[in-house]
């Protein structure tokens, strides 16, 4: 990689190309049609519409001015429910170099920084490298159940961070 980073804030396309990675990403990996990306980019756009830097996080990796993953910290309902983690993704071609951990130390630094009690993430069964980092951040699987809020049936997953 000649120019990698990781960038802070909204970048244009960033709606759209993160939208484009995790449809194309779940489609050929587990069947996830256009229900599942359309949900991806309208959350996002409202995610980016409302977004507050002072409770809100969104980071972007760029390789060589392309955005090839992402992850947000949603942080509405931070004092409630917890921040939310949504939007990880790394592009299949960058996978297992450091930008998950660089995308997750930004994350989670932003909510220490915040002073958020409590992370959360939905994800589901069966996304092995992602479940390990997860764990890896002390996150701990909290509930599960069949489900179809993806447009297909999977075994969903929430998994919880406390940080104090």
């Amino acid at each position: 990689m000649k120019d990698s980073k990781i960038v802070k804030g909204y970048l244009p396309g960033s709606i759209g190309r993160v939208a484009e990675l995790h449809g194309e990403y779940y489609s050929r990996h587990w069947g996830f049609g256009a229900f599942f990306e359309a949900k991806v980019a309208a959350g996002l756009a409202e995610f980016i519409n409302r977004y507050d830097e002072k409770r809100d996080g969104f980071w972007t990796v760029s390789v060589d001015g392309r955005i090839e993953g992402s992850i947000a910290v949603d942080g509405i309902d931070a004092a409630g429910k917890g921040a939310h983690l949504r939007w990880f993704i790394i592009a299949e071609n960058f996978q297992q170099n450091g930008m998950g951990t660089k995308l997750f130390d930004a994350a989670i630094g932003y909510c220490r920084s915040r002073d958020y009690r409590r992370v959360y993430l939905w994800t589901f069964e069966g996304l092995t490298i992602a479940g390990g980092l997860y764990r890896k951040y002390g996150f701990e699987l909290v509930e599960q159940h069949p489900g179809d809020s993806w447009g297909t049936r999977v075994n969903e997953q929430r998994f919880e961070l406390r940080l104090g």
